[in-house]
C-alpha cells in the first residue's frame, strides 16, 4: 500500500541538523505514526513521504523556513523553575520543556537563578536547515475516527 491522503503511516527517523550533528532518532522507541494529508508533518516532509511504501527510505532536508521557522530577537522569558517539565540540575545551552497554554514547548536555558530561569523561548531549531533520514515501517488505512479526529491514533499516534 503507498502513503497517501488518509492513509496512517508508521515510520522511523533520525533527525540531524543539516550540517550533520544527530538531534534525535526513534529506532530507540516505537515508531512514530502520523495521518497522512492532514498536516501533521512539516509540509515538504510530508509531500517527499507521498507514494512511498513499507520497507522504504528517504532522505529529505528543510530549510528553516520550510521546519522551524527563523529565529526571533527578544524571546527571552524568565518563568518559574516550577513550570519546567524538564526536572534535574539546568544549566544554560541545555534544552528542556516547559508547560505553557498550547501545551509542552521546547525552550532554551540562557540563564538560571534561584527560583526562576531565562528561557529563548525560539525552538532550538529555529533558523537551522535540518535533516530527516526517514525509514518506513507500515502503511495502512486511517479508521473514520482518526480521520473525523485528524490523527492517528495507537502506538506512535495519539493516544485517547
Amino acid at each position: 500500500m503507498q502513503i497517501a491522503k488518509d492513509t496512517v503511516v508508521q515510520f522511523h527517523y533520525v533527525l540531524s541538523e543539516a550540517d550533520g550533528e544527530q538531534v534525535e532518532s526513534s529506532y530507540e522507541t516505537d515508531p512514530m505514526a502520523y495521518l497522512h494529508g492532514h498536516g501533521n508533518l512539516f509540509p515538504k516532509l510530508e509531500e517527499a513521504l507521498e507514494g512511498l511504501e513499507a520497507g522504504a527510505k528517504a532522505d529529505v532536508t528543510l530549510t528553516a523556513d520550510e521546519s522551524y521557522g527563523q529565529r526571533e530577537e527578544g524571546r527571552t522569558q524568565r518563568v518559574p523553575i516550577k513550570h519546567l517539565l524538564t526536572k534535574g540540575k539546568l544549566r544554560p545551552g541545555m534544552t528542556v520543556k516547559v508547560n505553557t497554554e498550547r501545551g509542552a514547548a521546547d525552550a532554551t536555558v540562557v540563564k538560571v537563578g534561584l527560583k526562576n530561569v531565562d528561557l529563548d523561548t525560539n525552538h532550538p531549531l529555529a533558523g537551522k536547515s535540518i535533516r530527516f533520514e526517514v525509514e518506513i515501517v507500515e502503511v495502512r488505512d486511517a479508521t473514520a475516527e482518526e480521520i473525523q479526529h485528524g490523527h492517528a491514533h495507537g502506538v506512535g499516534g495519539h493516544q485517547h
